[in-house]
């Protein structure tokens, strides 16, 4: 009962849907819902799978790829990508460290945020439009939890920038075992692909490689000019990591424009 209550802290941490009222909330228990953050991934893979495979019945792959993305943001309360525009305002913008982390607490969005998110969501969308459907509803179900997996690591082998904030709670936290847990809700929906054929081993391996080089190289960059990471810096990883998964899926077509 109390992993089922753990799963659902999470699920109130980085979306919208509703939660048991039984569920209750200790700000404590956020250290240990961590564990459960790929699974949150599950449920908004699910929702924007469902969406994609619905309006690809009747629309073009490029709208159904529109939608399912508009899907996972009205399902996250777009938590991530304000993350990854507050992020690209934060290093783009701040020259110390000081500054970089006032940039990154303001609510306003500069320049180098709106650019971050229209070239993010540009690419991601354009990446689920290219896939066959079958392979775009595939990829949404490994990026999500994958993706969130590469954040979670930053938790479990990075210190929190900040002395107060809404990740605090979590990020004091986090054992190898419960990123082993943490990794295992992450890789499982992959396996199962991969089992039933619907995806290779070598590309769910390749876009495993690209999560983890994503969630490495912004993590070093955030060591470099904070000193540690924030929520912010997770939204970041989180979204940065996905849209790799989805490139290298769609490369692993063999399919270039000049190929």
């Amino acid at each position: 009962m109390q992993q089922l209550r753990l799963f659902f802290i999470a699920l109130q941490f980085f979306t919208r849907l509703p939660i048991p009222r039984w569920v209750g909330f200790q700000p404590e228990w956020l250290h240990h819902a961590s564990r459960y953050f790929p699974l949150v991934g599950w449920v908004v893979a699910a929702g924007a799978a469902a969406v994609y495979a619905l309006a690809a019945q009747v629309l073009p792959a490029p709208v159904a790829a529109v939608l399912s993305t508009v899907a996972s943001i009205y399902l996250t309360g777009a938590f991530h990508e304000d993350g990854f525009a507050d992020t690209c305002d934060g290093l783009g913008g701040g020259m110390t460290r000081q500054r970089v982390l006032e940039i990154m607490k303001d609510s306003r969005v500069g320049a180098y945020g709106a650019i971050g998110i229209v070239c993010m969501l540009g690419a991601k969308c354009t990446a689920l439009a290219m896939l066959p459907p079958a392979g775009a509803i595939v990829a949404l179900l490994i990026a999500h939890p994958v993706s969130r997996l590469a954040a979670t690591a930053l938790i479990w082998r990075m210190d929190y920038a900040r002395d107060e904030g809404k990740a605090k709670p979590m990020a004091q936290q986090m054992s190898g075992a419960e990123f082993a847990i943490a990794a295992l809700g992450a890789f499982l929906p992959g396996a199962l692909l991969v089992a039933a054929g619907q995806v290779t081993a070598p590309a769910l391996c390749a876009s495993v490689a690209a999560a983890a080089a994503s969630a490495y190289w912004l993590g070093r960059k955030f060591r470099a000019r904070i000193g540690g990471y924030t929520g912010d810096c997770l939204g970041a990883v989180q979204q940065v990591a996905e849209v790799a998964i989805y490139l290298v899926l769609l490369a692993s077509l063999g399919q270039g424009a000049l190929a």
